[in-house]
């Protein structure tokens, strides 16, 4: 199953298109995307059923715009150094337990939405993202699938200046700005996938190099880990966020270091989930 955020209403994808789920379900279901999460289980039962009586329900116009399919998370939980070789790229220690910081939710983004760049150091991070469908505290390892309601394509776009001033770095406030939290364009259920533990990854510029490839087998804590890991210190709630770290590649780490300047398209994917295209802008465009 796979959801959106559609001209700001939650949208059910079918065999033609998106359809609009508070007009199919008659108002069971709100418009708002956040609001499904906490009834996830019951929507999923109902989508499940409606996706298998209409064997071509009405699809809305393929040109609306998408949205962040998780546009008002609670809590947005970010992992940093979760690869081995963008550990080795960072000429850092692996670490024993994963490095947690946050992203603050005003940064998340459309699939397709354009990003102001504040400085010429904003760096690029492809991730999978998780969203969680049921609360969990002291969730095990072996249950923790059970907690997601779907993954996503997210870029955890960095402010490298921001993010390593100062005696501590500031990483949840260099990678805050507007907009540097795309992600898209559509959350699938853990179901839709081949393995959702080892997915290719990626991303590049339009018309260019690839910067990052991947896949989230090579994580070093996966999703079941981190999510056993966060919820043993606080709650995980429906509708939260999870980035759960980038391969290397990333600009920083180049010889000589390379970031995202104005005119670029950045196009960030994930093998059966799907991919983001944002244009980047200069701070003062419009």
């Amino acid at each position: 199953m796979r959801v959106a955020t559609v001209q700001g209403r939650l949208g059910l994808q079918g065999p033609t298109g998106f359809v609009d789920v508070a007009s199919a379900s008659g108002g069971r279901f709100q418009p708002d995307p956040q609001a499904v999460f906490d009834v996830w289980e019951e929507f999923t039962d109902w989508a499940h059923t409606y996706l298998g009586e209409s064997d071509t329900p009405p699809a809305l116009p393929g040109d609306l715009e998408l949205g962040p399919p998780v546009p008002r998370p609670r809590q947005v939980f970010a992992i940093g150094l979760n690869y081995a070789e963008h550990v080795g790229e960072s000429g850092l220690a692996q670490p024993d337990s994963p490095a947690v910081f946050t992203k603050f939710p005003t940064c998340l983004a459309g699939p397709a939405e354009s990003v102001r760049l504040p400085s010429e150091s904003v760096d690029w991070e492809v991730e999978l993202v998780v969203a969680i469908g049921r609360r969990g505290e002291r969730v095990s390892e072996e249950k923790a699938w059970e907690h997601v309601a779907g993954v996503t394509v997210g870029q955890d776009l960095s402010e490298r200046a921001v993010q390593l001033a100062g005696p501590a770095p500031q990483f949840s406030l260099g990678k805050s700005y507007p907009g540097f939290g795309p992600t898209g364009p559509v959350l699938v259920t853990p179901d839709e996938l081949t393995d959702p533990d080892d997915l290719e990854l990626g991303c590049r510029i339009e018309n260019g190099e690839t910067l990052q490839l991947g896949r989230t087998g090579e994580l070093i804590f996966g999703v079941p880990e981190l999510i056993a890991r966060l919820s043993a210190v606080c709650p995980l709630l429906p509708g939260d966020l999870i980035f759960t770290g980038t391969p290397s590649g990333v600009g920083m780490a180049r010889k000589p270091p390379m970031f995202l300047k104005p005119g670029d398209v950045l196009v960030s994917w994930i093998d059966q989930i799907g991919e983001l295209r944002n244009p980047l802008v200069a701070a003062d465009a419009g």
